[in-house]
Protein backbone atom coordinates (compact mmCIF):
# COMPACT_ATOMS: atom_id res chain seq x y z
CA UNK A 1 0.00 0.00 0.00
CA UNK A 2 0.96 3.30 -1.07
CA UNK A 3 2.58 5.31 2.03
CA UNK A 4 -0.12 7.55 1.66
CA UNK A 5 -3.42 6.66 3.02
CA UNK A 6 -6.61 6.34 0.50
CA UNK A 7 -8.32 9.21 -0.19
CA UNK A 8 -6.29 10.74 2.76
CA UNK A 9 -5.87 14.54 1.06
CA UNK A 10 -2.55 15.22 -0.46
CA UNK A 11 -0.44 17.60 1.89
CA UNK A 12 -0.11 20.04 -0.91
CA UNK A 13 -0.34 24.05 -0.29
CA UNK A 14 0.04 27.05 -2.13
CA UNK A 15 3.42 28.25 -2.35
CA UNK A 16 4.77 31.28 -0.78
CA UNK A 17 4.60 33.46 -3.87
CA UNK A 18 1.30 32.38 -4.63
CA UNK A 19 0.23 33.46 -0.97
CA UNK A 20 1.27 36.82 -1.39
CA UNK A 21 -0.94 37.35 -4.69
CA UNK A 22 -4.96 37.87 -4.36
CA UNK A 23 -7.62 38.11 -7.32
CA UNK A 24 -7.97 41.62 -8.02
CA UNK A 25 -10.77 43.47 -7.32
CA UNK A 26 -10.74 43.94 -11.09
CA UNK A 27 -11.74 40.34 -11.99
CA UNK A 28 -13.70 39.83 -8.52
CA UNK A 29 -16.67 42.53 -8.97
CA UNK A 30 -17.45 40.90 -11.75
CA UNK A 31 -17.91 37.74 -10.42
CA UNK A 32 -19.63 38.95 -7.21
CA UNK A 33 -22.21 40.63 -10.06
CA UNK A 34 -22.50 37.63 -11.77
CA UNK A 35 -24.02 35.93 -9.18
CA UNK A 36 -26.91 39.01 -8.72
CA UNK A 37 -27.69 39.12 -11.98
CA UNK A 38 -28.82 42.17 -13.73
CA UNK A 39 -26.13 44.60 -13.14
CA UNK A 40 -24.77 47.26 -15.85
CA UNK A 41 -21.00 47.96 -15.64
CA UNK A 42 -18.50 50.77 -15.03
CA UNK A 43 -15.95 48.40 -14.00
CA UNK A 44 -13.74 46.17 -16.19
CA UNK A 45 -11.95 48.43 -18.71
CA UNK A 46 -13.07 46.50 -21.51
CA UNK A 47 -14.05 49.33 -24.54
CA UNK A 48 -17.28 48.01 -26.15
CA UNK A 49 -15.66 47.85 -29.66
CA UNK A 50 -16.14 44.88 -32.02
CA UNK A 51 -12.58 43.91 -33.62
CA UNK A 52 -12.24 45.62 -36.77
CA UNK A 53 -13.80 43.27 -39.90
CA UNK A 54 -10.33 43.97 -41.91
CA UNK A 55 -8.86 42.57 -38.86
CA UNK A 56 -11.05 39.38 -38.50
CA UNK A 57 -11.21 39.16 -42.98
CA UNK A 58 -7.19 39.13 -42.55
CA UNK A 59 -6.81 36.49 -39.84
CA UNK A 60 -9.51 34.33 -41.78
CA UNK A 61 -7.83 34.11 -44.53
CA UNK A 62 -4.52 33.66 -43.21
CA UNK A 63 -5.88 30.38 -41.68
CA UNK A 64 -7.68 29.37 -44.54
CA UNK A 65 -4.55 29.74 -46.78
CA UNK A 66 -1.33 29.64 -44.53
CA UNK A 67 -0.94 26.23 -42.93
CA UNK A 68 1.73 27.76 -40.83
CA UNK A 69 -0.84 30.49 -38.89
CA UNK A 70 -1.79 27.63 -36.52
CA UNK A 71 1.45 26.46 -35.72
CA UNK A 72 4.01 28.56 -33.20
CA UNK A 73 5.69 31.16 -34.50
CA UNK A 74 9.48 31.74 -33.58
CA UNK A 75 9.99 32.48 -29.96
CA UNK A 76 10.20 36.20 -30.33
CA UNK A 77 7.27 36.76 -33.03
CA UNK A 78 7.02 36.88 -36.53
CA UNK A 79 9.80 38.61 -38.02
CA UNK A 80 7.05 40.68 -40.12
CA UNK A 81 4.93 41.90 -37.01
CA UNK A 82 8.12 42.98 -35.07
CA UNK A 83 9.69 45.17 -38.05
CA UNK A 84 6.31 46.62 -38.31
CA UNK A 85 6.02 47.50 -34.33
CA UNK A 86 10.09 48.39 -34.87
CA UNK A 87 8.53 51.50 -37.81
CA UNK A 88 5.41 52.48 -35.11
CA UNK A 89 7.89 52.98 -32.40
CA UNK A 90 10.43 54.92 -34.68
CA UNK A 91 7.37 56.78 -36.36
CA UNK A 92 5.48 57.43 -33.14
CA UNK A 93 7.95 57.95 -30.46
CA UNK A 94 11.45 58.15 -32.11
CA UNK A 95 12.40 54.94 -30.44
CA UNK A 96 14.62 52.74 -33.10
CA UNK A 97 14.95 49.37 -31.71
CA UNK A 98 16.39 46.39 -33.40
CA UNK A 99 13.13 44.14 -34.80
CA UNK A 100 15.58 41.36 -34.89
CA UNK A 101 16.75 41.38 -31.10
CA UNK A 102 14.74 44.17 -29.08
CA UNK A 103 11.88 43.75 -29.63
CA UNK A 104 9.51 40.86 -28.55
CA UNK A 105 5.93 39.71 -29.28
CA UNK A 106 4.00 38.56 -25.48
CA UNK A 107 0.59 37.11 -24.97
CA UNK A 108 -0.89 40.58 -24.23
CA UNK A 109 0.58 43.72 -22.43
CA UNK A 110 0.35 41.69 -18.95
CA UNK A 111 3.06 38.85 -19.49
CA UNK A 112 5.69 41.33 -20.86
CA UNK A 113 5.17 43.29 -17.49
CA UNK A 114 5.17 40.08 -15.85
CA UNK A 115 8.24 38.91 -17.78
CA UNK A 116 9.82 42.46 -16.90
CA UNK A 117 9.18 41.48 -13.45
CA UNK A 118 10.25 38.09 -13.31
CA UNK A 119 13.20 38.87 -15.03
CA UNK A 120 14.80 41.46 -13.08
CA UNK A 121 13.51 41.68 -9.50
CA UNK A 122 14.30 39.24 -6.43
CA UNK A 123 13.33 38.31 -3.58
CA UNK A 124 13.30 41.63 -1.22
CA UNK A 125 13.81 43.97 -4.03
CA UNK A 126 11.51 46.92 -4.10
CA UNK A 127 9.88 48.51 -7.13
CA UNK A 128 8.26 51.73 -6.79
CA UNK A 129 4.79 52.18 -8.07
CA UNK A 130 3.03 55.84 -8.02
CA UNK A 131 -0.22 55.08 -6.62
CA UNK A 132 -2.75 54.56 -6.90
CA UNK A 133 -1.81 52.11 -9.40
CA UNK A 134 -2.94 49.93 -11.54
CA UNK A 135 -3.52 46.49 -9.32
CA UNK A 136 -1.71 44.09 -11.42
CA UNK A 137 1.40 45.99 -10.88
CA UNK A 138 1.42 45.41 -7.26
CA UNK A 139 0.62 41.98 -7.42
CA UNK A 140 3.37 40.69 -10.23
CA UNK A 141 6.13 42.63 -7.92
CA UNK A 142 3.95 40.57 -4.88
CA UNK A 143 4.52 37.24 -7.10
CA UNK A 144 7.86 37.64 -7.68
CA UNK A 145 8.89 38.12 -3.92
CA UNK A 146 9.39 41.54 -4.42
CA UNK A 147 7.93 44.67 -2.25
CA UNK A 148 5.50 47.31 -3.78
CA UNK A 149 6.50 50.89 -2.64
CA UNK A 150 4.10 53.52 -3.30
CA UNK A 151 4.85 57.04 -4.00
CA UNK A 152 1.96 58.96 -3.86
CA UNK A 153 0.72 61.12 -6.81
CA UNK A 154 -0.27 64.37 -5.85
CA UNK A 155 -4.33 64.32 -5.05
CA UNK A 156 -5.35 67.70 -6.42
CA UNK A 157 -4.94 65.96 -10.04
CA UNK A 158 -2.88 62.59 -9.96
CA UNK A 159 0.20 63.96 -11.42
CA UNK A 160 3.53 62.46 -11.18
CA UNK A 161 5.73 63.78 -7.92
CA UNK A 162 9.41 63.46 -8.55
CA UNK A 163 9.82 64.46 -4.94
CA UNK A 164 7.72 61.30 -3.85
CA UNK A 165 9.76 59.33 -5.80
CA UNK A 166 12.73 60.40 -4.43
CA UNK A 167 11.63 59.92 -0.76
CA UNK A 168 10.73 56.15 -2.00
CA UNK A 169 14.10 55.49 -3.20
CA UNK A 170 16.34 53.18 -0.70
CA UNK A 171 19.35 50.82 -1.12
CA UNK A 172 17.08 47.89 -1.94
CA UNK A 173 15.03 49.48 -5.02
CA UNK A 174 15.74 47.77 -7.80
CA UNK A 175 12.88 49.38 -10.30
CA UNK A 176 10.27 51.90 -11.15
CA UNK A 177 6.90 51.09 -13.21
CA UNK A 178 5.70 54.17 -14.93
CA UNK A 179 1.96 54.52 -16.48
CA UNK A 180 0.62 57.49 -18.66
CA UNK A 181 -1.86 57.66 -19.00
CA UNK A 182 -2.60 56.06 -16.10
CA UNK A 183 -4.95 52.70 -15.04
CA UNK A 184 -6.77 53.87 -12.68
CA UNK A 185 -6.54 57.80 -12.68
CA UNK A 186 -6.59 58.95 -16.36
CA UNK A 187 -3.72 60.83 -15.94
CA UNK A 188 -1.21 62.04 -18.39
CA UNK A 189 1.83 62.47 -16.75
CA UNK A 190 3.83 66.16 -16.86
CA UNK A 191 6.88 66.14 -19.14
CA UNK A 192 8.62 67.61 -16.57
CA UNK A 193 7.72 65.62 -14.15
CA UNK A 194 8.30 62.38 -16.17
CA UNK A 195 12.15 64.06 -16.90
CA UNK A 196 12.71 64.52 -13.03
CA UNK A 197 11.42 60.98 -12.07
CA UNK A 198 14.14 59.82 -15.24
CA UNK A 199 16.81 61.19 -13.61
CA UNK A 200 16.60 60.08 -10.66
CA UNK A 201 16.44 56.58 -12.35
CA UNK A 202 20.11 57.32 -13.82
CA UNK A 203 21.46 58.96 -10.44
CA UNK A 204 20.38 55.14 -8.57
CA UNK A 205 20.89 53.27 -11.61
CA UNK A 206 17.26 51.80 -11.94
CA UNK A 207 15.34 50.09 -14.12
CA UNK A 208 12.34 51.73 -15.72
CA UNK A 209 9.54 49.47 -16.92
CA UNK A 210 6.85 51.97 -18.83
CA UNK A 211 3.46 50.08 -19.15
CA UNK A 212 2.31 52.20 -22.48
CA UNK A 213 -1.21 50.58 -22.99
CA UNK A 214 -3.35 53.79 -22.98
CA UNK A 215 -0.58 55.85 -24.99
CA UNK A 216 -2.92 55.79 -28.32
CA UNK A 217 -5.88 57.49 -26.25
CA UNK A 218 -5.50 61.33 -25.09
CA UNK A 219 -7.79 63.97 -25.10
CA UNK A 220 -6.79 67.35 -26.44
CA UNK A 221 -2.80 66.28 -25.72
CA UNK A 222 -0.80 64.62 -27.87
CA UNK A 223 1.09 61.07 -26.81
CA UNK A 224 3.11 61.28 -23.65
CA UNK A 225 6.51 60.94 -23.91
CA UNK A 226 8.52 57.63 -23.15
CA UNK A 227 10.44 57.59 -20.33
CA UNK A 228 12.95 55.63 -22.57
CA UNK A 229 13.56 58.42 -25.24
CA UNK A 230 15.03 60.65 -22.44
CA UNK A 231 18.86 60.58 -22.36
CA UNK A 232 20.61 57.36 -20.75
CA UNK A 233 16.66 55.99 -20.30
CA UNK A 234 16.90 53.43 -23.23
CA UNK A 235 19.35 51.16 -22.00
CA UNK A 236 17.45 51.33 -18.60
CA UNK A 237 13.91 51.06 -20.23
CA UNK A 238 11.35 48.31 -21.03
CA UNK A 239 8.92 49.70 -23.13
CA UNK A 240 5.35 47.64 -23.18
CA UNK A 241 2.14 48.25 -24.99
CA UNK A 242 -0.76 46.25 -25.79
CA UNK A 243 -3.05 45.69 -29.10
CA UNK A 244 -5.67 45.00 -26.88
CA UNK A 245 -7.43 48.48 -26.17
CA UNK A 246 -5.98 50.43 -29.20
CA UNK A 247 -7.06 47.34 -31.76
CA UNK A 248 -10.34 46.08 -30.05
CA UNK A 249 -8.15 43.30 -29.46
CA UNK A 250 -8.78 42.14 -25.72
CA UNK A 251 -9.69 38.90 -26.18
CA UNK A 252 -6.92 37.99 -29.18
CA UNK A 253 -4.16 38.49 -26.07
CA UNK A 254 -0.98 39.95 -28.04
CA UNK A 255 0.98 42.83 -27.06
CA UNK A 256 4.82 43.61 -26.86
CA UNK A 257 7.72 44.47 -24.94
CA UNK A 258 11.13 46.57 -26.15
CA UNK A 259 14.50 46.81 -24.83
CA UNK A 260 17.99 47.62 -25.47
CA UNK A 261 19.31 43.91 -26.20
CA UNK A 262 21.03 42.68 -23.08
CA UNK A 263 17.45 43.52 -21.23
CA UNK A 264 15.98 41.71 -23.66
CA UNK A 265 18.02 38.80 -23.88
CA UNK A 266 16.98 38.24 -20.17
CA UNK A 267 13.36 39.02 -20.95
CA UNK A 268 12.99 36.20 -23.54
CA UNK A 269 14.12 33.60 -20.89
CA UNK A 270 11.16 34.24 -19.21
CA UNK A 271 8.85 34.70 -22.23
CA UNK A 272 10.17 31.10 -23.43
CA UNK A 273 9.66 29.73 -19.81
CA UNK A 274 6.15 31.27 -19.49
CA UNK A 275 4.72 31.08 -22.75
CA UNK A 276 7.27 30.11 -25.84
CA UNK A 277 5.49 32.39 -28.02
CA UNK A 278 2.50 34.40 -28.48
CA UNK A 279 -0.59 32.80 -30.60
CA UNK A 280 0.05 32.82 -33.66
CA UNK A 281 -3.70 34.18 -35.10
CA UNK A 282 -3.38 36.85 -32.50
CA UNK A 283 0.08 37.97 -34.19
CA UNK A 284 -1.35 37.91 -37.85
CA UNK A 285 -4.45 39.94 -36.20
CA UNK A 286 -1.99 42.77 -34.73
CA UNK A 287 -0.06 42.60 -38.50
CA UNK A 288 -3.46 43.50 -39.87
CA UNK A 289 -3.87 46.01 -37.62
CA UNK A 290 -0.73 48.24 -37.71
CA UNK A 291 -0.64 47.42 -41.87
CA UNK A 292 -4.25 47.95 -42.24
CA UNK A 293 -6.36 51.99 -42.09
CA UNK A 294 -5.67 53.68 -38.82
CA UNK A 295 -9.01 55.31 -38.90
CA UNK A 296 -10.99 52.66 -36.72
CA UNK A 297 -8.42 54.03 -34.10
CA UNK A 298 -9.26 57.55 -34.75
CA UNK A 299 -13.40 56.74 -34.41
CA UNK A 300 -12.66 54.60 -31.09
CA UNK A 301 -10.94 57.35 -29.79
CA UNK A 302 -13.70 60.01 -30.62
CA UNK A 303 -16.18 57.53 -28.99
CA UNK A 304 -14.33 57.11 -25.71
CA UNK A 305 -13.77 61.03 -25.55
CA UNK A 306 -17.85 61.13 -25.84
CA UNK A 307 -18.40 58.70 -23.27
CA UNK A 308 -15.31 60.54 -21.36
CA UNK A 309 -18.00 64.07 -21.16
CA UNK A 310 -20.83 62.00 -20.37
CA UNK A 311 -19.28 60.42 -17.92
CA UNK A 312 -17.72 63.72 -16.49
CA UNK A 313 -21.47 65.49 -17.07
CA UNK A 314 -23.21 62.67 -14.76
CA UNK A 315 -20.62 62.86 -12.09
CA UNK A 316 -20.99 66.82 -11.93
CA UNK A 317 -25.45 66.69 -11.59
CA UNK A 318 -24.28 64.23 -8.15
CA UNK A 319 -22.07 66.58 -7.42
CA UNK A 320 -22.74 66.13 -3.68
CA UNK A 321 -22.26 63.03 -3.33
CA UNK A 322 -18.95 62.74 -5.67
CA UNK A 323 -16.21 64.59 -7.00
CA UNK A 324 -13.49 63.70 -9.38
CA UNK A 325 -10.58 64.88 -11.38
CA UNK A 326 -11.29 65.03 -14.98
CA UNK A 327 -8.85 61.98 -17.11
CA UNK A 328 -6.58 63.50 -19.69
CA UNK A 329 -6.57 60.03 -21.11
CA UNK A 330 -7.37 56.24 -21.15
CA UNK A 331 -11.12 55.53 -19.92
CA UNK A 332 -11.15 56.03 -16.31
CA UNK A 333 -12.23 57.72 -13.67
CA UNK A 334 -11.38 57.87 -10.06
CA UNK A 335 -14.23 59.33 -8.59
CA UNK A 336 -14.08 60.56 -4.85
CA UNK A 337 -17.44 59.38 -2.58
CA UNK A 338 -18.72 62.00 -0.02
CA UNK A 339 -21.90 59.88 0.81
CA UNK A 340 -20.38 57.16 2.99
CA UNK A 341 -17.09 56.73 5.50
CA UNK A 342 -16.50 53.18 4.60
CA UNK A 343 -14.04 50.82 3.13
CA UNK A 344 -14.43 51.00 -1.15
CA UNK A 345 -14.53 47.24 -1.41
CA UNK A 346 -17.97 47.36 1.15
CA UNK A 347 -19.65 50.62 -1.08
CA UNK A 348 -18.68 49.16 -4.60
CA UNK A 349 -20.25 45.90 -2.99
CA UNK A 350 -23.10 47.16 -1.92
CA UNK A 351 -23.54 49.15 -5.32
CA UNK A 352 -23.55 46.02 -7.02
CA UNK A 353 -25.89 44.16 -4.51
CA UNK A 354 -28.36 46.91 -4.25
CA UNK A 355 -27.96 49.23 -7.29
CA UNK A 356 -26.91 47.05 -9.67
CA UNK A 357 -23.79 48.64 -10.64
CA UNK A 358 -20.55 47.64 -10.88
CA UNK A 359 -17.53 49.49 -10.33
CA UNK A 360 -13.84 48.74 -8.54
CA UNK A 361 -13.30 49.98 -5.51
CA UNK A 362 -10.44 52.43 -5.34
CA UNK A 363 -8.29 50.74 -2.11
CA UNK A 364 -7.60 48.00 -4.48
CA UNK A 365 -5.43 50.88 -6.36
CA UNK A 366 -3.14 51.25 -3.93
CA UNK A 367 -2.77 54.17 -1.20
CA UNK A 368 -4.38 57.30 -2.48
CA UNK A 369 -7.24 55.10 -3.84
CA UNK A 370 -9.38 54.45 -0.76
CA UNK A 371 -12.61 56.41 -0.04
CA UNK A 372 -12.92 56.21 -4.41
CA UNK A 373 -14.00 53.93 -7.00
CA UNK A 374 -12.77 53.66 -10.62
CA UNK A 375 -15.00 54.23 -13.19
CA UNK A 376 -14.83 52.94 -16.55
CA UNK A 377 -16.45 54.71 -19.67
CA UNK A 378 -15.32 51.83 -22.11
CA UNK A 379 -18.93 50.81 -22.20
CA UNK A 380 -21.92 51.70 -24.64
CA UNK A 381 -23.22 55.29 -23.85
CA UNK A 382 -27.07 53.70 -23.17
CA UNK A 383 -25.10 51.32 -20.51
CA UNK A 384 -23.24 54.87 -18.94
CA UNK A 385 -26.66 56.21 -18.80
CA UNK A 386 -28.32 53.66 -17.03
CA UNK A 387 -25.38 53.03 -14.72
CA UNK A 388 -25.68 56.64 -13.51
CA UNK A 389 -29.47 55.92 -13.45
CA UNK A 390 -28.82 53.53 -11.05
CA UNK A 391 -26.54 55.03 -8.92
CA UNK A 392 -28.06 58.24 -8.73
CA UNK A 393 -31.42 56.40 -7.28
CA UNK A 394 -29.42 54.55 -5.07
CA UNK A 395 -27.13 57.64 -3.21
CA UNK A 396 -30.23 59.41 -3.11
CA UNK A 397 -32.52 57.16 -1.46
CA UNK A 398 -29.56 57.12 0.89
CA UNK A 399 -29.81 60.60 1.84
Amino acid sequence: MSRHMAGQAPKTRGSRRVNLVEVSATKLMPIIAARVGGCVSLGQGVPSFATPPHIVDAVSRTLREDPASGKYSLQPGMPALRKAIASVLDREKGLRYSPESEIAVTVGAMEALLCAILAFVDRGDEVILPAPCYASHIEQVQLAEGVPVFASLRRADWSLDAEAVRRAITPRTKAIVLCSPGNPTGTVFDEADMAAVCELAMAHDLLVISDETYDYVTYGRPMPTSPATYPGMRERSVVINSFSKKYALTGWRVGYMAAAEPLMADLLKIHDASAICAPTPAQHAALAALSGPQDVVDDMRQALERRRDLCCRRLDELRDYFDYVAPGGAFYIMARYKFSDAPSMEVATRLIEEARVITIPGGSFGPGGEGHLRLSFGGEESEIEEAFARIGRWVKAKA
